[in-house]
């Protein structure tokens, strides 16, 4: 970094032979480091350790935030919103007409959006953002995922963006001072979008109203008795999908967690789109006539409106649906390699190929079943494997040094496998997909879920590309770092010092959730466990020949009978509504 410095700095001053003291090159250093923590909300002053350069060094004066949201061009804004509104249609229009004369009004006020996949919601984000933007208004879209802030530039995650507590309960609140740049950023704000709503627990909702009504108290007293203190705030999701995770929760827990339980849901005015904009893209008759067919059953099985089978051998339980045959044909042999070869045809030959990567993926329920496949296909890779060891360590243990060391030795802790923790031995190979398992920059798109390719193993980092999304194409080198599990039943604290990454050939269905796919093979070894994760399997993809699902039945041979679970009970306030 200071090397780069010598260079930028005497390139401002016009002679290559100019001299830097080193107490000033460190300061040049901190003052930079100060400006990159800055861009995400902190700086330098919020770590003691470091050493703190003299005022003059530091932009103590600029809010990065405020000006990162306001440096737009107007007349590009203006120019983007006049190629979009026009190819709206009335639903969009209607949620368009209400939301930006609420945010002209200041009248504040909660919308939710509520439509499946490809219903254009990330069409209507950016139709009202360009057009608010175009006015000089700020606009902070975020989203609940990681994976969904990839899909469009400047989106950050929720938690992120408004410091929103991991560990969460119903009297937390953002860790947000009143003298911050956030909070500088939060009053000047006219609207948030927040994208795949109905996936974050309630608590996060109210958490942020309770931060955002004591923060814009000091713009105006009476803002603090306004929902989310008087900003307008857009909602969007389906609540077919996969609702917030309760870890060991029941069907009452998860449905309890959901936002249509909220004091906030009463407020809210809900704004549905139904119309499927993959029809009208040109397709011929009879290609829109088997979209709509497949279009309707998968939203038949998000509503839980598909009926058990009927005339089989066997009695039927409640949640049993009969899969077409043009997904599942159980006369097939149901392998393994049946179905890798049918998601990754001609592997050997496209296996570097970043398209051939981003749109395919196999998906089955549960962790334990993913890794086993991630390792048979990345087996048959040529390259060299090249393993990457963790080093793993356990802290706040309220016994002695020696008590941890004998009751938890190096061995155990490096068999530990979490779900969203790296293993202790990572084995990668050129050419591998793999999978973020942290935010690192979400600016720059290294966000958890992130797809990329290594391209370069190196000693002490791995080379990425990254293979889908806003940022596709873009290198990165991802280190090593201490990462830990935010919720763990381990009687201690685990350190594990290990690359953020995870092969992803294969995938969890819920880490699937906002990610658009051509080709899917769903693997149902055991049948899908809580609400909408068979909906959100078949939904990934675009067209209903990418879609193909291998189920086994209790008796090890293949079936076309799977369970869809779907509470119900979720959608009795979004009707009311």
């Amino acid at each position: 970094m200071v090397d780069d410095l010598i260079i930028q700095r005497r390139h401002i001053a016009g002679n290559d032979d100019t001299v830097f003291y080193d107490r000033q090159l460190q300061y040049f250093a901190l003052a930079k480091i100060d400006k990159l923590l800055r861009s995400i909300g902190k700086s330098l002053k919020h770590f003691k350790q470091l050493p703190q350069p003299p005022v003059d060094y530091l932009h103590t004066g600029t809010n990065n935030l405020v000006i990162d949201e306001t440096s737009y061009n107007l007349s590009e804004m203006e120019e983007e919103f006049n190629k979009l509104f026009p190819n709206c249609n009335p639903e969009e229009l209607q949620v368009f007409n209400d939301v930006v004369k609420s945010v002209q009004s200041k009248a504040g006020g909660v919308f939710f959006v509520y439509g499946s996949g490809e219903c254009g919601k990330t069409f209507l984000w950016k139709t009202i953002i360009y057009k608010l933007r175009s006015l000089g208004l700020i606009v902070l879209l975020v989203a609940s995922s990681g994976i969904a802030t990839t899909l469009m530039s400047s989106v950050r995650t929720a938690h992120s963006r408004f410091k929103i507590p991991i560990v969460i309960d119903d009297c937390s609140s953002c860790a947000i001072s009143h003298d911050s740049d956030i909070a500088e950023l939060i009053k000047q704000t006219s609207l948030i979008i927040w994208d795949e709503a109905p996936m974050q627990h309630r608590y996060a909702f109210e958490c942020l109203d309770r931060s955002l009504r004591d923060i814009m108290r000091a713009v105006d007293q009476r803002r603090y008795n306004m929902s989310f203190g008087g900003i307008t705030v857009v909602l969007g999701g389906d609540f077919r999908q996969i609702l917030p995770v309760i870890t060991l929760g029941s069907r009452c827990d998860v449905v309890s967690a959901c936002i249509t339980n909220s004091p906030l849901w009463k407020h809210s005015k809900i704004l549905l789109l139904h119309r499927n904009m993959r029809l009208n893209q040109g397709r011929s008759e009879e290609e829109i006539r088997i979209l709509k067919n497949f279009a309707d059953w998968v939203l038949k099985v998000g509503n839980g409106q598909i009926p058990p089978p009927k005339d089989v051998d066997f009695k039927p339980e409640e949640d049993d649906i009969l899969i077409p045959p043009a997904f599942c044909d159980p006369e097939l042999s149901n392998s393994i390699q049946n179905m890798i070869k049918w998601t990754y045809p001609e592997f050997l030959e496209k296996y570097r190929f970043s398209d051939y990567l981003s749109e395919r993926a196999i998906l089955t329920p549960t962790n334990q079943i993913v890794s086993h496949l991630n390792s048979l296909i990345v087996d048959t890779i040529p390259s060299p494997e090249i393993i990457y060891y963790s080093v793993d360590r356990a802290e706040d243990f309220g016994g002695t040094v020696s008590e941890l060391s004998f009751a938890f030795p190096l061995e155990y802790l490096n068999s530990i496998s979490i779900p969203g923790l790296p293993p202790h031995e990572l084995k990668l190979k050129e050419g591998v997909a793999v999978m973020l398992m942290r935010n690192l920059n979400q600016t720059l798109g290294l966000c958890n879920g992130t797809r990329m390719m290594v391209t370069r193993c190196l000693t002490q980092c791995v080379e990425c590309e990254v293979i889908c999304g806003a940022f596709k194409g873009i290198k990165h080198y991802i280190p090593r770092m201490e990462l830990q599990p935010t919720d763990t039943k381990l009687p201690f604290k685990l350190i594990r010092k290990q690359m953020p990454l995870q092969i992803c050939y294969s995938m969890t269905i819920n880490k699937s959730q906002g990610q658009s796919l051509q080709r899917v093979g769903l693997f149902l070894p055991n049948p899908i466990f809580t609400h909408g994760q068979f909906y959100v399997a078949v939904s990934r993809v675009t067209s209903p020949a990418g879609l193909k699902v291998f189920i086994d039945a209790n008796n090890g041979s293949s079936t076309n009978i799977t369970k869809n679970v779907v509470y119900q009970e979720v959608f009795y306030n979004l009707l009311k509504a």
